[in-house]
């Protein structure tokens, strides 16, 4: 196992269980929620967290809420926004941080396997998903 670990938030149960299979496969620690009040209850109990990929667009609490509600408590965050409606996410900001991202739905395996890989290592991922 890679010693990252990573929260994987969406209200889509399909898009959750595809993402944190594949980035499980891939040698990541990883736990999922549903949604923003649970992810805040699975982070407590699973901390420390290193990477946040959450839906942007989700009931009761947007993922870049949720981002900040956790970097009250884990600051070095990096944050992985998976989004349809990539300009909603710059409505009320104007840039990323340098420890976010966003990736465009739909995204290909490889895309999330690159994109975790560059918030956590600054290079991408080694070899392509099978």
């Amino acid at each position: 196992m890679l010693s990252a670990r990573i929260l994987v938030v969406d209200d889509e149960e399909v898009v959750r269980d595809l993402v944190t299979r594949v980035l499980y496969q891939a040698g990541y620690t990883v736990v999922s929620a549903s949604d923003g009040p649970d992810a805040l209850l699975t982070a407590e109990a699973n901390a420390p967290i290193d990477v946040l990929v959450t839906d942007l667009l989700m009931p009761q609490m947007y993922g870049d809420e949720l981002a900040r509600q956790l970097r009250t408590w884990l600051p070095r965050l990096r944050v992985l926004y998976l989004t349809a409606q990539r300009t909603l996410l710059f409505t009320h900001r104007p840039l990323l941080t340098g420890r976010e991202a966003v990736l465009d739905k739909p995204f290909t395996l490889d895309e999330l396997l690159e994109a975790v890989s560059q918030l956590l290592y600054g290079r991408g991922h080694a070899r392509p998903f099978a």
